[in-house]
């Protein structure tokens, strides 16, 4: 998984578990692809700050998943929905196949 694409999960996953202005700067970081000055020039803080303050989330959020996995089993649920949603398309009942590809789809929802 590339690294962008892993904190965005990560902060998907754990991003209530910051402060506000953690996971703000994040957001604007991995999410809007705000370079580091303009992060901080609108916050009053320099470009090393805005770099230190992302360097020690980013060490949070491995942190938490480290010890909790819930980004790695979401994942790994969600590989296991399109696996299974793939072999109800070769269901020959129509009925049964669009019972099972709804049910799927509700339980892709909840992730």
């Amino acid at each position: 998984m590339a690294k962008e694409l892993k904190f965005v999960m990560l902060l998907d996953c754990y991003g209530d578990l910051l402060t506000q202005h953690q996971k703000n700067i994040m957001e604007l970081y991995y999410c809007e692809d705000l370079s580091l000055a303009e992060i901080g020039s609108p916050l009053g803080i320099t470009r090393q700050a805005v770099r230190d303050i992302i360097k020690r989330t980013e060490n949070i959020l491995l942190n938490y998943e480290e010890k909790l996995r819930f980004a790695e089993r979401l994942t790994k649920m969600r590989e296991c929905f399109g696996k299974i949603l793939e072999t109800a398309g070769q269901i020959e009942n129509e009925n049964i196949r669009n019972i099972i590809t709804d049910e799927i789809n509700n339980g892709l929802d909840l992730l």
